[in-house]
Order: C-alpha cells, then structure tokens, then sequence
C-alpha cells in the first residue's frame, strides 16, 4: 500500500475527505507511534566512523535515536563490543581523561556543543589510538507521507505491513473528526490487534535466537 492508496482507503472508510496537510500528519504521528512500539530491523542503520586519540567523546549521527550495538574494530579486523553504561560510571571508573586505552564502555553523554538537537557519546577508557567503529542505531525512515525525499510514497510498513498503519491513521483521523468515543475505541482496538501482530514479527521472530528459544511462543496465563 502506497501513500495514496492509504489516502483513498481512510477516506473510504471514514467517508470524509481530508487536505494533504492534515492527512500527512495524520499519518506521521501513527508512523511515530508504531516505531516506537516495535523494533523493525527496517528502523536500524549501520555506519562506521573512527574514534580520535585522546578524544573521549563519539559524535553520533544526525539521525541517531537509539544504540543497538556499537563496537570497535581492532588492527586485526575484528570487533569487540562496548558494554553501554551510564555517565557516572564511565567518570568514577576513568576520572583520569588522560588515562587512556582501548574503550570497554560506552553511554549517551548528552547533547553536543555546538549543536544540541544531536547526541555525543563518552567512550571509557580514553581511546589510545584513532580507532575505527561501527555503530548499529535505530533511526526514523523517511515518512511515507514526505513527498519531497519520498517521491514515490512507498515504506517497509506500506510494503509489508500495511494493516498496522492502516489501522493507526484511521485512529488519528477519528480523533480529528471528533468522532464518540465507542468508535475511537473500536478503531484503537484494531489498531492494538495489529501492533500485536507486527511485534510478534519485529519483536520476536526478528530477533529470537531460533537454536536456543526454540520457536516463537506466546505466553499463556
């Protein structure tokens, strides 16, 4: 399902027309919604970069919203994980910025300097030498509903999981038309019916271990 297509099944559903404007951000706050209920592997990037010697601190990405892994590649190509803290630990463990080595942890320090819509990240120890990293984060993909960087109005949850984000625009355009209160809650029922199903995708077989979880199983009682 393409943006337009979404467009014309709420408008058929609802049987009420909306401006371009108000649909577009009908449809941005249910995206918002489902990414920050289920973790896709469609919402994850992988980037590398390189820590400075004698720096302790890591410039995240401009489009940075959570870790999910961050490591750093030694000399011999291969990777070792930094365990993520939290800033207090880092500064009683490594008061010393002078101390350095090959990092062992990591935490979100807090925003930049020079900018502080974007993140830093304060590495300890002090890396020794300008070491390469690779940094898995979760992002959010550009909207369905962006015209401009999304000309074709296509998303993995369009493509894949249409019926979640059918469900959650048809919830924000029931708030938008004022509709009572028994259908708002009819339409965030079956918007709650699909979240279930996207999670048992995105939250369990997409990241279950299937050699030592056996198969997905839901729990009972």
């Amino acid at each position: 399902m393409n943006y337009s297509e979404l467009k014309t099944a709420v408008e058929d559903y609802t049987e009420n027309s909306f401006s371009a404007t108000d649909f577009a951000t009908m449809t941005k706050l249910a995206e918002q919604k489902i990414y920050n209920t289920v973790q896709l592997p469609s919402l994850r990037k992988n980037v590398t970069g390189s820590m400075t010697s004698g720096n302790k601190y890591l410039q995240a990405p401009s489009d940075f919203l959570s870790v999910f892994s961050l490591a750093v590649i030694l000399a011999d190509g291969s990777y070792e994980y930094l365990l993520d803290k939290d800033v207090n630990f880092i500064r009683q463990a490594y008061p010393t910025p002078t101390s350095t080595g090959t990092p062992r942890y990591y935490a979100i320090f807090g925003p930049r300097s020079d900018n502080e819509n974007e993140l830093t990240f304060i590495l300890g120890p002090t890396p020794s030498a300008s070491l390469s990293v690779e940094l898995h984060y979760y992002y959010y993909p550009v909207s369905i509903a962006d015209s401009v960087l999304n000309p074709a109005g296509t998303s993995w949850l369009g493509d894949n999981f249409d019926s979640v984000l059918f469900n959650g625009v048809m919830v924000e355009a029931a708030r938008y038309m004022k509709e009572e209160q028994d259908v708002v809650a009819m339409y965030e029922q079956q918007f709650a019916q699909s979240l279930i199903l996207l999670k048992q995708l995105g939250d369990g077989k997409n990241r279950q271990d299937a050699y030592r979880n056996g198969q997905v199983r839901v729990k009972v009682g």
